[in-house]
């Protein structure tokens, strides 16, 4: 089994930044795409940004410029760096995992809150 932990959530002011961080642990051989969605009350779950295994990387519009999605292999963690957040950006923040085992499986973790508020 795999677990994803993600951390670094809380609240912050409308124009500050957060870094999120998502650790992954248990059966894995290697780690594949790695991913950051977020899910704002009432709506659906909405990819952020996600990165391969080779570090090609991809945003969604409305938050692009404004995040930088990096890992790290050896700690086997990935890494959210939002800056600039708006109100807009409240939500709960899940990481997942692509991970290669016996075969390739995708996890998911609990989510982290992030409140952008004055």
């Amino acid at each position: 089994q795999v677990q994803l932990v993600e951390s670094g959530g809380g609240l912050v002011q409308p124009g500050g930044s957060l870094r999120l961080s998502c650790a992954a642990s248990g059966r894995i051989v290697s780690i594949n795409e790695m991913g950051w969605y977020r899910q704002a009350p009432g709506k659906g779950r909405k990819l952020v940004a996600a990165i391969s295994k080779d570090g090609r990387t991809v945003y969604d519009d409305s938050m692009k410029g404004r995040v930088t999605i990096s890992r790290d292999d050896a700690k086997r963690t990935s890494y959210l760096q939002m800056d600039s957040l708006k109100p807009e950006d409240t939500a709960v923040y899940i990481c997942n995992a692509e991970v290669t085992y016996a075969m390739r499986t995708t996890y998911w973790g609990q989510g982290t809150q992030v409140t952008v508020s004055a």
